[in-house]
């Protein structure tokens, strides 16, 4: 991904903050803004434009007068996830498999900041990556939460595993209500997209696996908000 085009005030703000924007435009009614003084700190040119060239840019009307190009994202190293999360008292990190709505992902980014999840994983191939789409949804998040790509799910499992983490997963089929555990290990809550779930080799992976229980008629959640439950559930028992 390289100066990939992003939008909205929040994402925006929080790019030109971690000194990821190589240029900004900004609607004309934006001269004496915070977005011209955060440019400025960080030496960004900037460029006044129209609302028809911001239309353009972002083939969508809700740029909140301010867009971006960004940096190519850079993804984190796996080494160096597990040996910054390792460090901490109840590391937790999200593997994600097979998950291809960039608004989930999004949504699982800005929910991983919320609670100071350690870094989010997921596969190459067949799994949404960091796009501006992403991006626009992590609100800004995607500045603080490390995410790291890997080719094989499995055998990055192993690797945590070898580190000493346990693997969680997600299945609404599971014995166990997610709230029975006390997380009191390295954790790796491993999701999967809605209706095919994790697939079965990576499923047989994990060490423990767990359910939301639910009392409704539609027996299916989407997976950034059953992922925020399972996140807060564990983020609950670990404080």
């Amino acid at each position: 991904m390289s100066n990939e085009v992003i939008y909205g005030r929040n994402s925006v703000r929080d790019t030109l903050r971690a000194n990821n924007v190589t240029k900004l435009f900004l609607a004309q009614n934006l001269t004496n803004s915070e977005f011209v003084t955060l440019a400025k700190a960080h030496n960004v040119p900037y460029e006044f434009v129209s609302g028809n060239k911001l239309n353009d840019l972002t083939n969508s009307k809700n740029h909140q007068g301010v867009v971006a190009l960004m940096r190519a994202y850079v993804y984190t190293k796996l080494n160096t996830l597990i040996e910054k999360a390792s460090k901490k008292e109840n590391p937790l990190i999200i593997m994600m498999a097979e998950v291809q709505d960039p608004h989930n992902l999004g949504a699982i980014i800005r929910i991983a900041d919320a609670f100071s999840v350690d870094g989010i994983i997921i596969q190459k191939h067949r799994q949404v990556q960091m796009n501006a789409s992403v991006i626009k949804v992590a609100t800004g998040a995607h500045n603080y939460v490390p995410v790291v790509q890997v080719t094989n799910l499995n055998q990055t499992a192993k690797k945590l595993k070898d580190a000493g983490y346990w693997l969680v997963g997600s299945d609404a089929n599971a014995p166990d209500n997610y709230l029975d555990l006390k997380y009191d290990f390295p954790c790796v809550l491993v999701v999967g997209a809605e209706g095919r779930g994790i697939p079965p080799l990576l499923a047989s992976n994990c060490d423990l696996m767990v359910q939301i229980p639910q009392s409704g008629h539609v027996n299916s959640l989407n997976v950034s908000v059953a992922t925020g439950i399972l996140i807060a559930g564990i983020r609950g028992k670990q404080n």
